[in-house]
């Protein structure tokens, strides 16, 4: 008897290789949606100098705890909507509240 090649064949990759960024919160006006952009310095093909170039990608926020300003780490899932490819993993460094910002500098 022959085993079928499908049971030859090697398994599928693990799931949890994944690519991770990290970016800087834009909008959070959506509701479970955030705009992150992804900022990188790429040489200009014929001058050399660096130059900014950015990503923006959608990133789902299933609590809404991200806030503009706010550096998170996004990691890459599934389409779950027509722009939505990313899920929010973390935050690494919160933004400035302007709320904060303003009572800290009024209680000196």
């Amino acid at each position: 008897m022959s085993v079928p090649s499908s049971a030859n064949s090697t398994p599928n990759p693990p799931r949890n290789r994944r690519k991770t960024e990290v970016g800087l919160v834009t909008s959070d006006k959506m509701n479970k949606t955030r705009r992150v952009e992804i900022e990188r310095l790429v040489p200009h093909p014929k001058y050399g100098k660096f130059v900014r170039r950015r990503t923006v990608c959608h990133v789902h926020d299933e609590h809404n705890e991200t806030r503009v300003g706010d550096l998170v780490e996004i990691m890459e899932t599934r389409p779950l909507s027509k722009l939505k490819r990313w899920r929010f993993v973390r935050i690494v460094r919160p933004g400035v509240r302007h709320g904060e910002a303003v009572a800290a500098s009024t209680e000196e």
